[in-house]
């Protein structure tokens, strides 16, 4: 299945290939603030439609991930890092930011992301 994403304004659009079933509601001091719900991809199921100049870039912390967001209407779509326990690249996609998305489908696990 493949959903289409996007910010707000449409400056970072992307396409997804996959099933989204389940998201984490993660409580660290970024996610909590933008309230975001991630589900996790490898990276290669991500497509930017849009270039990536369009979208500007915030590490935090350990800077592992690079949260990317629209600098136009500030909504972070997606970020991407790296499986700590494979390496493989991944993405982090906000998946309310996939407008075919039942969000109450989907099973929210939560994180306690502020204790990493």
């Amino acid at each position: 299945m493949t959903h289409q994403g996007s910010c707000h304004c449409g400056a970072v659009a992307f396409d997804l290939e996959g099933e989204v079933t389940e998201a984490i509601d993660c409580n660290c001091s970024m996610c909590r603030r933008r309230g975001g719900l991630l589900a996790f991809f490898p990276r290669e199921a991500l497509t930017l439609t849009t270039p990536e100049s369009n979208f500007a870039t915030y590490r935090f912390n350990k800077e592992h991930l690079a949260h990317h967001f629209c600098p136009t209407c500030g909504i972070a779509p997606f970020s991407e890092g790296a499986d700590p326990r494979t390496g493989a690249k991944m993405v982090a996609v906000n998946v309310r930011c996939l407008p075919n998305v039942d969000l109450s489908a989907l099973k929210v696990a939560q994180v306690d992301g502020a204790s990493f």
